[in-house]
């Protein structure tokens, strides 16, 4: 097994898998203004690529979930994150994406979405470690490095008995959204607990790097959180709405028009690569890249009730907005 978790240098500052944001478009965007250490997919269901064995004639690249899956080149190393609850499946869907090339699987332990849920997966891990232990060794199976990304514990703080359940499965990584299921993102993540976590990987699982998640605000704040909790490195998700440049260390003090330009380019990438996916989803992104300036309200209002990229061109043109380009 080729694992280049074995050879990445630390700190890490990664990708977090977020769905309808982290598609190949807006990774397309941050690989060309900022990459991170690490990509993460949006997460994709094992039991939707699965199906594409229960439908006679169909092709693995004929399920929509597929455009879940694409990836450039220059996103190396990236990783997919599936879930499920269904061991055969998740054997089927790591192995398809070892075929496609990815680095690593990593699986959601940790997603609050009742629907998820309903199915055993995401956080309903956590209350059910045995599934988790058959799932993580189907995803083995695959060759590829296998991560895991999971919270601190359902109803209540289970660091005790969770986290050493995990590293006992010998992970390449493990990433710790610092908050547990029934908190979701109402409170300040704990970052005090990370020490803990840290110790007993060091104990149980020297080998596995461990990744803090929740409230990293900037590179500058995530090097703090690195040092003072001792993990090997921070995941980012919200922080990276509408800014592409995030993880870039030399990028400092962008202009408005710098992320008004850079909308537009992924708006362009959006269409191109994901052609049949809802436009809905593309302007999920406007209220972060439209912001902190005279007119940003105004302006996002016009963009929402956009439907393509030439109409949101044309609006940005009209608003005198696109001049520098």
């Amino acid at each position: 097994m080729n694992n280049f978790w074995e050879k990445i240098d630390t700190p890490l500052f990664v990708l977090a898998p977020m769905a309808d944001v982290t598609d190949v478009a807006f990774r397309r965007i941050i690989s060309k203004y900022g990459k991170p250490d690490v990509m993460w997919t949006e997460f994709v269901a094992c039991d939707g690529l699965y199906a594409t064995r229960e439908k006679v004639g169909m092709k693995d690249e004929d399920n929509p979930l597929m455009q879940s899956l694409l990836f450039d080149k220059g996103e190396h190393p990236i990783v997919a994150q599936l879930f499920t609850s269904n061991p055969e499946r998740m054997e089927y869907a790591a192995k398809l994406c070892a075929d496609l090339g990815f680095d690593g699987i990593d699986i959601n332990m940790g997603c609050p979405d009742r629907s998820i849920e309903k199915q055993g997966s995401g956080a309903a891990h956590i209350k059910d470690p045995e599934t988790a232990r058959k799932v993580i060794a189907a995803a083995k199976k695959s060759g590829l490095p296998v991560s895991v990304k999971t919270r601190i514990g359902y109803n209540t703080e289970e660091i005790d008995t969770w986290i050493p359940e995990l590293l006992s499965q010998d992970l390449a990584c493990l990433t710790v959204h610092l908050r547990t299921r029934k908190e979701m993102s109402k409170v300040p993540a704990q970052w005090d607990l990370m020490p803990r976590i840290v110790e007993f990987r060091d104990k149980l699982s020297p080998n596995t790097l461990i990744l803090g998640n929740g409230d990293v605000e900037s590179i500058e704040d995530g090097e703090i959180k690195i040092k003072e909790s001792g993990c090997d490195g921070v995941m980012i998700g919200r922080g990276i709405f509408g800014n592409p440049w995030f993880f870039n260390k030399e990028k400092k003090n962008i202009t408005a028009e710098e992320k008004i330009k850079a909308m537009l380019e992924h708006t362009r990438l959006y269409e191109k690569l994901l052609p049949n996916s809802a436009f809905n989803v593309m302007k999920k992104h406007y209220k972060a890249y439209v912001s902190g300036f005279d007119g940003a309200a105004e302006l996002r209002a016009k963009l929402f009730a956009t439907k393509n990229a030439d109409e949101v061109e044309k609006i940005l043109r009209t608003e005198n907005l696109l001049k520098f380009d």
